[in-house]
C-alpha cells in the first residue's frame, strides 16, 4: 500500500527547501499504471523550472527512500488557476476569489453554489452569493470546492 502522507512529507520538505509550498498530493491512474500528482504553488505562481527541480529532487528522494512499491509516473504541476480548495487554509487564502462549491448533501435545492469567497471560522466556510446574501457550509459536508476563473 501506498503511504501519500509519507509522500506527501517528502514533497513539502523538497518544496519548502525552494520556497514552494505543497498544495496536493494525489494517486490517479490504475494499478498498473499508477500516477502520482504532485501540486506545488507560491506566490505569483510557479515556473516549468521550478516543476521539474522539485520532479527531479523528489524523485531521487522516493528512488533512495522506496516508499511506493513497483513502478509509477511521477508529475510535479502547479494547481491551476481553477485549483481545488480541501483546507481550511485554502478557504482563508483565497478570500475574495471567486468559487464553485458543490455539497453532499443539501436540506434543499440546490447543492451547487457559486460566489466569492467570505472566509472560514470554526468548521465553516463563509460564501457571498449575491443578493441572496452569505452562506455558510460545514467543511465536512463540502463534496468538491475549486476556484472559478474569472474573465
Amino acid at each position: 500500500m501506498v503511504d501519500l502522507e509519507k509522500i506527501r512529507a517528502m514533497a513539502e520538505r523538497v518544496a519548502a527547501s525552494e520556497g514552494l509550498t505543497v498544495v496536493d498530493v494525489e494517486l490517479k491512474g490504475s494499478r498498473s499504471n499508477p500516477l502520482l500528482r504532485v501540486f506545488i504553488d507560491k506566490a505569483g505562481g510557479v515556473s516549468h523550472a521550478e516543476c521539474q527541480l522539485v520532479s527531479e529532487q523528489l524523485s531521487a528522494w522516493l528512488d533512495v527512500e522506496d516508499p511506493f512499491p513497483g513502478k509509477y509516473v511521477l508529475e510535479v504541476s502547479s494547481p491551476g488557476l481553477d485549483r481545488k480548495l480541501n483546507k481550511p487554509s485554502d478557504f482563508t487564502h483565497f478570500v475574495g476569489r471567486r468559487a464553485r462549491i458543490v455539497l453532499r448533501e443539501a436540506p434543499e435545492s440546490p447543492r451547487v453554489f457559486e460566489g466569492w469567497l467570505a472566509g472560514f471560522a470554526e468548521g465553516r466556510v463563509r460564501l457571498d452569493v449575491g443578493e441572496a446574501g452569505v452562506k455558510e457550509f460545514e467543511l465536512a459536508n463540502i463534496q468538491k470546492a475549486q476556484l472559478v476563473v474569472e474573465v
